[in-house]
């Protein structure tokens, strides 16, 4: 039997089939080889490092990069206070996009075009820093947990991509449907368009999870040091690591191996702040493509 070309290019399925895989074989590479890396270098010695003698395994493998990390006193309550940061945050802001999307997404919704230019408005502009802090600490917020999620609580990229997927992929005849059926527009909500949207909801809950897993600058800038998320602990071990190579730089013999810890301390936190996010991601990745490419459709 004759093989099936592709009318595009004239090739076999075979043979288009081996040529994507080895394209996504190169792109994995490309992609997963940094962190690779990163996580090879953080049990190497530092010198072997830039002396670019590490490349598959480490070279010159040492432990005292994590030893150093989990010696912090706060690495344990940082670790905590990200994982409540994270949960809350995400399922703020998961709730958040869907009370303005799902409205957004309806076209008999008064005043649709003027509240979507609303929101797009501040997706280009914004106070700055300075007129932001102010109004948080108007509004008591500063030394507070829910100064990382207010001021931030609609993310208006993903609000939009949320309320294409309610365009495009819940069919608005279901929706009718049941509200003939005698269901209230809340009770519409609930059971058929939040079961019918879990694969956004995926994406959200992963887009969402990583913001605020990753965020130290928002805590630095409003929790005034109570309740320091992990990132911003890892952060201040460098400081303190560099602070320590600085004054040792006058000590004879002593600024070469806190020098090596500090650049070694750099490569353990990415991987003691990823490894978290890394574990979880493949929980939710079946739903991920298909929820993004649904919801990426021009509404």
């Amino acid at each position: 039997m004759a093989k099936k070309k592709d009318l595009s290019t004239g090739m076999s399925e075979r043979t288009s089939d081996v040529i994507l895989v080895a394209i996504c074989a190169v792109v994995l590479v490309i992609v997963a080889y940094p962190l690779y890396y990163v996580l090879v270098a953080s049990f190497s010695d530092p010198y072997e490092v830039y002396a670019g003698k590490t490349f598959l395994l480490p070279s010159g493998f040492t432990l005292d990069g994590y030893k150093a990390v989990f010696a912090e006193k706060n690495i344990v309550s940082g670790f905590l206070n990200s994982v409540k940061y994270t949960v809350i945050g995400t399922i703020f802001s998961v709730v958040m996009l869907y009370i303005t999307a799902y409205p957004l997404a309806q076209k008999d919704l008064p005043g649709r075009k003027a509240l979507s230019i609303f929101f797009l408005i501040t997706m280009y502009f914004g106070g700055g820093l300075v007129p932001t802090y102010l109004v948080v600490k108007s509004t008591g917020l500063v030394g507070s947990m829910w100064s990382l999620f207010l001021p931030g609580g609609v993310a208006v990229g993903n609000m939009i991509i949320v309320r294409n997927y309610f365009q495009n992929s819940i069919p608005h005849d279901l929706i009718e449907a049941s509200e003939i059926d005698g269901c209230s527009k809340l009770r519409t909500f609930f059971s058929v368009v939040i079961p019918l949207s879990m694969p956004i909801m995926a994406v959200m809950v992963v887009f969402s999870m990583v913001a605020y897993w990753n965020d130290w600058f928002t805590a630095l800038i409003y929790l005034g040091g109570k309740g320091t998320p992990l990132p911003l602990v890892m952060r201040n071990i460098l400081i303190k690591s560099s602070a320590s190579a600085s004054q040792a730089a006058t000590i004879s013999g002593g600024y070469a191996e806190l020098n090596k810890l500090t650049e070694l301390l750099k490569f353990c936190s990415m991987i003691v702040a990823a490894v978290p996010m890394l574990v979880i991601y493949p929980f939710v990745q079946k739903h991920f493509e298909k929820g993004f490419m649904a919801g990426a459709v021009k509404g």
